[in-house]
C-alpha cells in the first residue's frame, strides 16, 4: 500500500481525493463513492472487498457521516466532502482505496485547497462544500 501522507503546502487546510473525470451527471465522485460503487458492481477482488468492508467499518466508527447530521447535505448541487489537514489518522487510510482504484485503472486526483467552496457542513475532521461558481471544483 502506498503511503498517503498529507503534506501541508503553504496554508492549504483541506484535501480531497476524487475521480479525475466527471461521471455522466458531471460530478467528480469521491474515492469512497468510487470504491463502494465498484463493490456494488462486484468488480473487487476478495482481498479488495475485505479491505473496503474493514475500512468502511472503521470510518463509520471513527468519523461523522455528514448525512447523519444533515440528511440533505449531499442533495445540494456540487456538494463534496473535504478532509481537514488536521485529521491525518483519517487521511492516512485513504491510500488503500487509491490502491484499489489504481489496480482497476480508475483515474483519481488529489486536490488541496485553502478555500474549496462555500461550507455547508463542518466538524472537527471535515467540511462539505458547494461550489462558489459553476466552474469551481
Amino acid at each position: 500500500m502506498r503511503p498517503c501522507k498529507f503534506s501541508l503546502v503553504g496554508d492549504l487546510r483541506y484535501v480531497r481525493f476524487q475521480a479525475a473525470l466527471p461521471d455522466r451527471q458531471g460530478r467528480f465522485l469521491g474515492v469512497f463513492a468510487l470504491v463502494n460503487m465498484m463493490a456494488r458492481r462486484e468488480q473487487l477482488t476478495p482481498a479488495q472487498h475485505l479491505f473496503r468492508r474493514l475500512n468502511n467499518d472503521w470510518y463509520d466508527a471513527n468519523f461523522t457521516n455528514p448525512a447523519t447530521v444533515d440528511p440533505t447535505v449531499y442533495r445540494r448541487p456540487g456538494a463534496a466532502a473535504w478532509f481537514r489537514h488536521t485529521s491525518p489518522r483519517l487521511i492516512s487510510r485513504v491510500s488503500g482505496y487509491l490502491d484499489i482504484l489504481d489496480a482497476h485503472g480508475v483515474p483519481w486526483e488529489r486536490l488541496d485547497s485553502d478555500d474549496p467552496g462555500l461550507i455547508v457542513y463542518e466538524d472537527a475532521d471535515q467540511v462539505v462544500v458547494v461550489p462558489r461558481s459553476p466552474g469551481h471544483r
